[in-house]
């Protein structure tokens, strides 16, 4: 199974508000959709925070990624942060979060960036043994967040 994968932009809005719906009713994520819809417009408006990716199998929309870009003193520079990756679930389990995951580190490599990062739910161990076939790591710190 071969996905391609688009960089989504303005006119993807509504499809990727749908997806957004379904990964966050999974997540347990409050969908507030004016203020989702303002957050996808500013990525989708400014390369300079990230892309979106759509997933797509045969020209059909079948999941998306979000890559956010940062920097970090620690990694020695430019970082960024898979921000959700999500499959619809008739989809699952054919290798295309593989190969999701394979597209944002190649991507990551032609933007420069020395250092991707993700999060994953501690009840998730089919999301967390994706990620480390991947080569990400865990290790000793905690994410933590305060919003302003």
């Amino acid at each position: 199974m071969n996905p391609a994968f688009r960089v989504a932009g303005p006119r993807d809005l509504e499809p990727l508000l749908s997806f957004v719906r379904e990964f966050w009713a999974i997540e347990r994520i409050p969908f507030v959709e004016p203020a989702v819809r303002r957050a996808l417009e500013g990525i989708l408006a400014n390369p300079d925070f990230g892309r979106v990716l759509l997933i797509e199998l045969e020209s059909r929309a079948v999941g998306y990624y979000v890559l956010t870009l940062g920097y970090s003193l620690e990694f020695l520079g430019r970082d960024a942060f898979i921000d959700e990756l999500y499959v619809r679930e008739a989809w699952r389990g054919r290798g295309l979060g593989t190969q999701a995951l394979a597209h944002a580190a190649a991507l990551c490599a032609d933007l420069g960036v020395g250092a991707l990062h993700l999060e994953v739910d501690h009840v998730n161990p089919r999301a967390r043994a994706l990620y480390e076939r991947s080569g990400f790591a865990v290790h000793e710190r905690a994410l933590m967040t305060r919003r302003i």
